[in-house]
């Protein structure tokens, strides 16, 4: 491939060689690079080779999230803030923790489940999502079984 760049870069400038394939002006022989590599003059710490690895997988890792978000054709966030999966913050955005007389559990069901279903959100957040939905479906059960045991007495 340096052998391509030199040619091209000649070929570039209006020089002309009268071989058919010009050579490189700078020699190369990788033998010889091999052989400077194993004759121990170049000497690299197994703990920099590490730190430098693990550096390098840290980074391919990042690469290859961000490559399968765009090949979702998703946009990653920046310090996305995750919806909250405790019952007291789900019960809160539901409003259960404000009593109300004639609650209308269906329509809460139904609105939370169209901002949280799991169909309806990323597909980093849809395990999230599900749990949520889980919480939610419960919290509102366990509601509506209360309001009916207390319209009965």
């Amino acid at each position: 491939m340096l052998d391509d760049l030199f040619v091209a870069s000649n070929k570039g400038d209006g020089i002309e060689s009268d071989e058919a394939g010009a050579r490189p002006s700078i020699p190369f022989d990788y033998l010889s690079v091999a052989d400077e590599l194993h004759s121990g003059r170049i000497k690299v710490s197994a703990a920099e080779y590490r730190e430098a690895g693990s550096d390098l997988a840290s980074e391919f890792a990042a690469l290859l999230d961000h490559a399968k978000l765009a090949l979702a054709g998703e946009e990653p966030k920046p310090e996305e803030k995750l919806p909250p999966i405790d019952p007291e913050s789900i019960a809160a955005e539901l409003g259960l923790d404000r009593p109300k007389g004639g609650a209308d559990f269906s329509r809460m069901r139904r609105s939370f489940a169209f901002a949280n279903h799991p169909d309806r959100v990323a597909p980093h957040l849809r395990q999230r999502a599900m749990i949520r939905m889980q919480i939610a479906n419960m919290l509102i059960d366990e509601a509506k079984r209360r309001a009916l045991a207390g319209a009965r007495r």
